[in-house]
């Protein structure tokens, strides 16, 4: 099913069970998304970093969680300048350009496109400006938010759908109070859990301090006087598990996550769906 809104930029999800409850919230073109995308969101003007080479594209998406690069073929095109109006407007998102055939070639750009690269799944995610097809800031920084998924990526309407249609099936949930004393340290923890299972489990911040988060802890039957709490989820078939803590350390958040992958492989074995082993002939 398509979730309906007006950016232009809309992904196909799968809605039942927690991505209902998730992608019914507020609208993704709620005025959180406008505001952060405002002329005022910054000061001084900046533009993005040149790209003229693979060897210099590489380094650039390297270098960062989530990186943004904007592949065009033809300079003079007004979505260049679209594009790089959205520089300093995303917190956080280096923002890359090349107009290199070179460049354009070794990442197979046959059309202007515009590609996010994540470090967390892998991933990369293009949208391709085809000619005739209006694309302006706004829808550009739209497919952006949605889709810049980093190591603990924090929830909200936006993020929701991005984790959703990310190929990684495995949701890990931390839900804490961002107020707490002790969220720093938390979230130092968590953080550091969560590379330990790069590209097998997506780690989520929830904000029990939220109100509009409330529908997603009582999804998990977990009440507030019981957080922090983690709970994993399997986006196929919602399995999932909920783990109230004391405190949240590595070895917590590693034990419990093994745990949850240990059964799942079983399960898998058990029912034949585990893969073919490669045949040699000899």
């Amino acid at each position: 099913m398509q979730r309906p809104c007006g950016s232009g930029v809309c992904l196909s999800v799968p809605v039942k069970g927690l991505s209902a409850e998730l992608l019914s919230m507020p609208s993704l073109c709620n005025a959180d998304v406008h505001r952060s995308l405002s002329p005022g969101a910054t000061g001084n003007a900046k533009k993005p970093v040149l790209l003229n080479d693979i060897e210099t594209a590489t380094a650039f998406i390297s270098a960062a969680e989530v990186a943004v690069i904007g592949f065009f073929q033809e300079p003079e095109k007004p979505e260049v300048l679209e594009f790089s109006s959205l520089v300093g407007k995303i917190r956080d998102v280096p923002f890359g350009l090349s107009t290199s055939p070179e460049v354009l070639s070794h990442y197979n750009i046959t059309i202007n496109t515009i590609s996010i690269f994540r470090r967390v799944d892998e991933n990369r995610q293009d949208l391709e400006i085809t000619d005739g097809k209006e694309m302006d800031a706004t829808r550009m920084g739209r497919f952006i938010q949605i889709n810049e998924l980093r190591m603990v990526t924090e929830y909200n309407p936006v993020t929701a759908i991005g984790l959703f249609n990310s190929t990684v099936q495995i949701h890990l949930l931390l839900f804490t109070d961002k107020t707490s004393k002790e969220h720093t340290e938390r979230m130092h923890k968590y953080q550091e859990a969560a590379e330990l299972f790069r590209g097998k489990i997506l780690f989520v911040l929830v904000d029990s301090n939220v109100k509009g988060n409330d529908r997603v802890i009582s999804f998990f039957k977990l009440k507030k006087s019981q957080l922090p709490a983690l709970a994993i989820f399997h986006t196929p078939d919602e399995e999932q598990d909920v783990l109230p803590l004391g405190e949240v350390s590595v070895e917590h958040v590693q034990d419990f996550c093994n745990g949850f992958l240990q059964r799942k492989t079983k399960v898998r074995k058990d029912h034949g769906l585990e893969e073919d082993a490669v045949k040699v002939e000899l």
